[in-house]
């Protein structure tokens, strides 16, 4: 798509992604698991790249959630391996790209070194005026909205707050995603048509996008397919628009 077709399409600030379709796009190749998960580093890169080019904001990932630590012992490993690489090289990215980078979910339950590559990276990028980057690494929409609420309870009992103050903007400060504009797009990969506990407070007006191509295949003409099909949505927020 030319630069003329882009400046008719309406850029949605925030996308978010579910990084589905890693293992079985390895395995249609006779490749291990773990060969999909590499490669689908790399279009992380690249989709980070290309998503700023065109405009987006912020982009938000899920990369490992609550869940995936039931996979496989050798799976994990090699995925807490990658994530290890990746860190370093997005430190690196994103000194180049001027890049923001932000890590969501419950740092506690991943290992000290990865805690304090995560601490080194959104220190050294928090002042970064480029593409808003979210990672969501032991991530889970339920157990970050336990966590919030867990806060606010705190907050109750200490008498820092009246349970009658705690609106939905208060608490949305509670949560990860604190500061970030809810997503405008959800993309899924690799056909799979549903959220998999990702982003449930945030995802309430969010319009959603499936497409059968797994993680590793997607490209820039996949995101513009995704994002040519945002723009044929009608967003309402639940108000009626008159024809």
């Amino acid at each position: 798509m030319d630069g003329r077709m882009l400046e008719n399409l309406n850029i949605p600030n925030h996308v978010a992604i579910i990084l589905d379709g890693n293992g079985r796009w390895a395995k249609s190749k006779g490749m291990p698991r773990n060969y999909g998960h590499v490669q689908g580093a790399k279009t992380v890169e690249t989709i980070c790249e290309e998503a700023y080019r065109i405009g987006v904001r912020y982009l938000t990932v899920y990369a490992f959630s609550t869940e995936n630590w039931n996979r496989p012992e050798d799976e994990v490993n090699a995925l807490m391996k990658l994530l290890r690489n990746y860190l370093k090289t997005c430190l690196k990215t994103a000194e180049k790209n001027k890049m923001c980078v932000r890590i969501l979910g419950d740092k506690t339950g991943l290992d000290d070194d990865i805690r304090m590559r995560i601490a080194e990276l959104e220190e050294a990028t928090r002042n970064n005026d480029g593409l808003h980057f979210q990672i969501a690494l032991n991530y889970g929409g339920r157990d970050e909205i336990v966590r919030a609420v867990r806060k606010a309870v705190d907050l109750a009992v200490q008498g820092k707050i009246e349970k009658e103050e705690i609106t939905e903007e208060i608490f949305d400060g509670m949560l990860d995603t604190h500061g970030i504009p809810d997503p405008d797009l959800l993309i899924r990969t690799c056909n799979e048509q549903r959220i998999s506990n990702f982003l449930l407070w945030q995802l309430a007006y969010t319009e959603f996008y499936f497409t059968p191509v797994p993680w590793p295949d997607f490209s820039k003409d996949e995101l513009i397919k995704a994002i040519e099909a945002y723009n044929k949505r009608d967003r309402k927020y639940g108000l009626v628009k008159n024809d």
